[in-house]
């Protein structure tokens, strides 16, 4: 653990194996001063539960978490294996401010505490540069030039959290909902091949509960369910390549596989049951209708 002061700023940088860490709330001293406490993650994994919120989120390189001193939180931060390196150690830099110097107002704060934000672009991105490049030049600094340097965090901090706020207020519920369904089906297309894709998988992806998901799915996507869209774009992926001429040679248990069903009787069945004929046949027909002259 390195600490470095700016001023009535603090930044600590830590490097851990596994760690777990708990926060019981405020003291109820007078004298506490109450704290905005930013963390990013630059190596390794994490999950913090806590500022009033359901659930536990999930953290990675390049995400920052923001809570407060007086908001209840717990968390595990976990290394990562890296091949023949063996086992990484998590990192991270974490950073103390006084909610009075931030230019935020505390209760709209509160809309930020205990998420997982991004610290990959726009001015989380400015921020978290200058935060790793803070540990790496904190001896170089003289006493003057670190206060100096602790106001322009402050300032950006503020410039972050602000421009967070204004961006999800111009963003209504509604739509936050719809991107959020067309993500996770984004990401059910992208992962087709994958046969453990279900619908805890894209509700872990997108950091909700599977019952969220279910009813988000329930009321914009007409209805459809999680596991009914899964099944049909296996089938449509399934149809296209079994027509596809250029895929004749490739083995129908190699195109259900790449559809994510390695077993062929279930392919088989699920296949009959979406277009009325077995991968054969359909595959037969398609590509003798391909084959025959035109016109």
């Amino acid at each position: 653990m390195r600490r470095h002061r700016l001023g009535r700023v603090t930044v600590t940088v830590t490097t851990f194996p596994r760690t777990g860490a708990h926060r019981g709330g405020p003291t109820g001293r007078d004298d506490d001063e109450e704290l905005c406490h930013l963390s990013l993650l630059t190596a390794g994994g994490g999950r913090v539960q806590g500022a009033g919120r359901d659930g536990a989120e999930e953290f990675g390189p390049g995400d920052i978490h923001l809570t407060t001193s007086s908001d209840p939180a717990d968390g595990q931060f976990f290394g990562f294996a890296d091949g023949a390196a063996g086992q990484r150690p998590a990192e991270g830099v974490g950073l103390d401010v006084p909610v009075a110097l931030l230019q935020v107002p505390p209760h709209r704060m509160r809309d930020l505490t205990g998420r997982r934000l991004s610290g990959r672009e726009g001015t989380g991105a400015l921020l978290t540069a200058l935060l790793v490049g803070l540990d790496r030049q904190a001896a170089a600094l003289q006493p003057a030039e670190a206060c100096r340097l602790g106001n322009v965090v402050v300032d950006l901090v503020s410039t972050w959290l602000s421009g967070l706020l204004d961006a999800e207020a111009d963003v209504s519920q509604e739509d936050r909902q719809r991107a959020l369904v067309e993500s996770s089906k984004e990401f059910i297309r992208q992962n087709l091949h994958d046969p453990g894709l279900t619908p805890p998988v894209v509700a872990a992806a997108h950091h909700i509960s599977v019952s969220h998901l279910h009813s988000l799915f329930a009321r914009h996507s007409e209805g459809e369910t999680v596991a009914a869209f899964i099944r049909a774009r296996r089938m449509d992926k399934a149809r296209r390549e079994l027509a596809d001429p250029a895929l004749r040679t490739l083995p129908i248990y190699r195109i259900a596989a790449r559809c994510g069903i390695p077993r062929a009787p279930e392919f088989t069945r699920a296949f009959k049951a979406a277009h009325g004929l077995s991968p054969r046949e359909y595959r037969s027909r398609e590509l003798a209708r391909a084959a025959a002259p035109q016109g």
